[in-house]
């Protein structure tokens, strides 16, 4: 990939769709009220395919996580893993949260290359939710989690301070007209609580290919006093963006981006 930042896309993503409720229903917390605020997705409509379905029977009750309101226990939920590795380590696996995988393919792409990590993902797209699991069962994959509910509320009550060594956020919706720039998830708030869950030395790596947006995440993230910029030192030449990281794969959406001279911004800021 050619790290040189390059014009934006001309043109927005693809229309969200309708929004409807999915019938992941065991995976929100029945009768729990929580503020009315401006969310940063809509639960797109999509066909659940055949193999997605099977998916979600056969592998739902091992790799889905229930919301709940209460702090996650990180070695029971990946208590599995565990046995298939066959060393108990749980205590020093190094955790990474990502948020909105969108059908699952870079986060099974990152989880096989890196298998003595854990990856907890947050999506509230029935169809993403189970193309992932399709992905783990093929890839055979046993270091995922996923659960399948807003992410800002998976962060408020299920995240213990500092018990994050990474935080993916790839290709969030940008949300291109600029009265719903308030609907983009990168902002302050989310980054504050974000960099407060990851310990010293954990990471945030944020990643678009929708020019303004690269800049507002850039500058928010250079407003949290609790990180750093990684590529300043080493990368001047990008202007705080970063190189892309070796671990995250190019998408078919990427790379039919990039032939067209789209740009793509990589971020990576550390926690100090």
């Amino acid at each position: 990939m050619n790290d040189t930042l390059n014009t934006p896309p001309s043109a927005p993503h693809p229309a969200a769709g309708q929004t409807r409720t999915p019938r992941i229903r065991a995976q929100n917390l029945e009768g729990v009220a929580f503020p009315k605020t401006i969310k940063s997705f809509v639960r797109r409509a999509g066909r659940v395919t055949t193999g997605q379905t099977k998916a979600f029977a056969e592998l739902g009750a091992t790799y889905l996580l229930p919301y709940q309101s209460s702090t996650l226990d990180f070695v029971a939920a990946y208590a599995d893993a565990e046995r298939v590795r066959g060393i108990n380590d749980a205590q020093n696996r190094r955790t990474i949260l990502e948020i909105g995988f969108g059908m699952g393919e870079a986060t099974a792409h990152i989880a096989a290359l890196l298998p003595d990590t854990n990856f907890l993902g947050c999506e509230v797209h029935e169809p993403g939710v189970g193309g992932l699991l399709k992905r783990i069962g093929e890839q055979h994959l046993h270091n995922i989690r996923i659960c399948a509910h807003d992410a800002v509320e998976v962060i408020d009550h299920m995240l213990p301070l500092e018990s994050l060594d990474g935080v993916h956020i790839f290709f969030p919706d940008p949300w291109h007209k600029k009265k719903h720039n308030k609907r983009r998830l990168i902002q302050s708030p989310l980054i504050t609580k974000l960099a407060a869950r990851l310990k010293v030395g954990g990471y945030i790596h944020c990643a678009t290919d929708w020019q303004p947006y690269a800049e507002q995440i850039l500058e928010v993230l250079s407003a949290e006093p609790l990180l750093k910029n990684t590529a300043l030192a080493q990368h001047p030449e990008l202007l705080g963006y970063a190189p892309k990281p070796h671990y995250r794969p190019l998408t078919k959406f990427e790379n039919r981006g990039i032939k067209l001279g789209h740009g793509v911004w990589d971020l990576v800021f550390e926690r100090i």
